[in-house]
């Protein structure tokens, strides 16, 4: 369904213990909107709700709910490190185009929600 790669998996580690919660999990979600129809999310969670779909790797967790789910079969979580930050990302094949900032994507039929480019850029 989604994998996190190994650098994903030893930031989210760090992260969610520096946060207190070690043994919390990442919500990874996808909600209409954003500049290409379909925005990605993400949060951290104490523990699933009805429905999610948990996925564990390598003592780390991640939350898919049913409708981001049908977005997100075989997507990848990644950690990106760059000159202006770093930060999770999603590598997501199902998408048909993505706006400049990455955090959101067409799946093939989203004009619906589309909105302008919020990107900053």
């Amino acid at each position: 369904m989604i994998t996190i790669t190994p650098a994903a998996v030893e930031q989210l580690k760090g992260f969610l213990t520096e946060q207190g919660t070690p043994t919390g999990a990442l919500r990874v979600f996808v909600a209409p909107g954003g500049c290409s129809g379909l925005q990605y999310g993400m949060t951290l969670e104490e523990s699933a709700e009805e429905g999610d779909e948990l996925i564990e790797t390598d003592g780390v967790r991640l939350l898919v709910d049913n409708f981001s789910a049908m977005y997100l079969e075989g997507a990848e979580v990644d950690y990106v490190n760059s000159l202006m930050g770093g930060g999770f990302t999603v590598h997501n094949p199902n998408a048909v185009s993505g706006c400049a900032c990455g955090h959101s994507f067409n799946a093939g039929a989203n004009e619906a929600t589309a909105q302008g480019c919020g990107c900053g850029h």
